[in-house]
């Protein structure tokens, strides 16, 4: 019988979750893989948001992915679910500094304020460029728009970009605000869901949120990723069926590993 092809080997260009961990105890216990998301695009490699694992999940994906062809590196905010490698794969992109190459995008506070970017690596890019809200930014044939600021505990901003005529946003870690849908308007919006249900004081988006996001924007297609504990425990793959059904729009979960084509 003939192997079946990889969707990587079928399409160029893609979108693949290395890791869909949200918050520290799915990440610190590894329930799934915390390695962040590699976008390919006409030859362009991003990551974003490296977290712990992502050098290793990048060994692990079949087909191997290569840090040393990522041009740039893009941090949406400075928690360590999203950040925990972002060294290492600065490192691994310049091939320890040797190589003066890619790009490095991110918030300021995640490089004057307690940083999580060590000083010593920050010249090896060829440029490291401080993330603002409503601003344009590119790498290669990869160009992305921020939102505005999130609320959430650091500085945090969502992004937006187009594939092949496919518009794509990735709203990251925030509280629900009305303003979050005059940004991320989309044909495929991914969004990282840690609550399966509101919790006073806990700056992430519940089901409840992404139930409204998704009748506010009905995107042609929702992915969730980035759960929590109590997500989890909901079983992302029966929580999206019923929440697919109740809007009339495809909403899926995304697993580790799992690609989209373009």
């Amino acid at each position: 019988m003939a192997k079946k092809k990889n969707e990587l080997d079928e399409k160029k260009d893609f979108i693949k979750f290395l890791g869909t961990a949200g918050a520290r105890f799915v990440m610190i216990k590894q329930l799934r893989a915390s390695g962040g998301i590699w976008v390919s695009y006409k030859g362009t490699n991003i990551l974003i948001d490296p977290g712990p694992g992502s050098l290793v999940r990048c060994s692990a994906s079949r087909p191997k992915l290569d840090p040393s062809s990522l041009d740039a590196v893009i941090l949406t905010h400075k928690h360590l679910d999203h950040s925990g490698d972002i060294n290492v794969m600065i490192e691994a992109m310049t091939e320890g500094g040797f190589k003066k190459r890619g790009l490095v995008f991110a918030p300021a506070d995640s490089l004057d304020s307690d940083p999580v970017i060590f000083n010593y690596l920050r010249h090896f890019p060829e440029e490291i460029h401080i993330l603002k809200e409503n601003q344009a930014y590119s790498a290669g044939a990869f160009s992305f728009t921020t939102s505005m600021k999130h609320i959430h505990p650091v500085e945090t901003y969502g992004l937006r970009f187009v594939m092949n005529g496919v518009s794509v946003g990735l709203l990251t870690d925030t509280k629900y605000f009305k303003e979050l849908g005059d940004f991320y308007k989309a044909d495929i919006l991914i969004i990282g869901v840690v609550l399966a249900v509101p919790r006073p004081g806990i700056d992430h988006l519940s089901m409840a949120d992404v139930e409204a996001l998704v009748q506010d924007l009905k995107p042609a297609r929702a992915v969730l990723t980035h759960f929590g504990m109590s997500m989890l425990k909901a079983k992302p793959h029966i929580v999206v069926t019923e929440l697919t059904q109740k809007t009339g729009i495809e909403v899926v979960a995304a697993y580790d590993g799992m690609t989209l084509g373009f």
